[in-house]
């Protein structure tokens, strides 16, 4: 986030900030949307789907960030394989909480 309100701030190294933390709170709709997603495609998780939501959100929106592009891109083309109610129930146990 600081990336796109201060640019300076970009020169952090990848070991520095390859990843940021974030919490949002969401409509319950959306959540229990996510959590339906996530319980047909178990080769997603909440993090992925966030990821992707994200950069396709930036993207349609004009970012012209290469990393967010290369996101949005390498999810468009990905090949998702829909198995429906075969997820780890130990791995959904994150997502039966609701949001704050």
């Amino acid at each position: 986030m600081e990336i796109c309100i201060a640019p300076s701030l970009g020169d952090a190294s990848e070991e520095q900030a390859p990843f940021v933390s974030m919490e949002s709170e969401i409509p319950e709709v959306l959540f229990t949307a996510m959590k339906e997603f996530i319980r047909a495609n178990p080769s997603w998780d909440q993090y992925q789907l966030m990821s992707s939501s994200l950069a396709g959100f930036l993207y349609q929106n004009g970012c012209s960030e290469r990393a967010v592009t290369e996101r949005y891109l390498d999810d468009l083309f990905t090949c998702v394989t829909l198995v429906p109610h075969q997820v780890d129930r130990k791995s959904m146990s994150q997502l039966d909480t609701p949001p704050r």
